[in-house]
């Protein structure tokens, strides 16, 4: 139980971070430093307790590359999309004008979402899983950092989600449209399977 609330927890401060941020008044250009700073920080304050996912796609990649029991996929999953949907009721009603959803072209936005999830999903595997890097202290600013580097280089052709509950939550937001859901959904957990496999085949050795 306890894992399920850290990542209730982290999904929770990262989509709120992501609503208040981008939803006018906003933080502008600031916008993903803030984001993924808060993730960096929820993922020191929450990596020792559930591994801090805060994120579908990347319990997905953990749970491929051999490093989440399967039994416990449901639990996080859960408290992954409930903490995103609480969230953005909050941000709603912080700032009750929501906007009006942009249009997105489908091809660019998938590969974007697919793209910036492998990038987030791989180096998390790399640096928070594997037994080469183990006992990096520096894993959570890499993540980070992560999230960061994607937001600016794919977010204004995606929204740069890269991670299923965030999508739900900017789907109950209005910033993304219901129809456009399954861009995210697709992309996000392609990118995330992608990541394990690639960790699995260049790492052998490391199960």
């Amino acid at each position: 139980m306890k894992k399920y609330i850290v990542e209730f927890i982290g999904t929770f401060f990262l989509v709120l971070t992501i609503g208040m941020c981008v939803i006018k008044p906003d933080a502008g250009s600031f916008a993903p430093i803030a984001i993924g700073a808060v993730l960096m920080v929820m993922i020191y304050a929450g990596g020792h307790i559930s591994g801090a996912h805060y994120n579908p796609a990347v319990t997905l990649a953990v749970t491929l590359r051999g490093r989440c029991k399967i039994s416990d996929v449901p639990g996080y999953l859960v408290a992954q999309f409930a903490a995103a949907i609480v969230a953005s009721l909050l941000v709603g009603y912080f700032k009750p004008k929501l906007p009006a959803p942009g249009d997105l072209k489908i091809v660019p936005a998938l590969l974007a979402e697919f793209v910036g999830t492998f990038a987030l999903a791989y180096v998390i595997l790399n640096v928070a899983t594997s037994k080469n890097t183990a006992g990096n202290s520096n894993y959570g600013l890499a993540i980070g950092f992560t999230v960061t580097a994607m937001a600016f280089a794919l977010g204004g052709i995606s929204g740069g989600a890269f991670n299923p509950a965030v999508a739900v939550g900017i789907t109950t937001l209005q910033i993304a449209k219901c129809a456009n859901l399954w861009i995210y959904l697709v992309g996000n957990f392609a990118g995330g399977a992608l990541a394990a496999a690639t960790f699995r085949f260049l790492n052998p050795d490391d199960k």
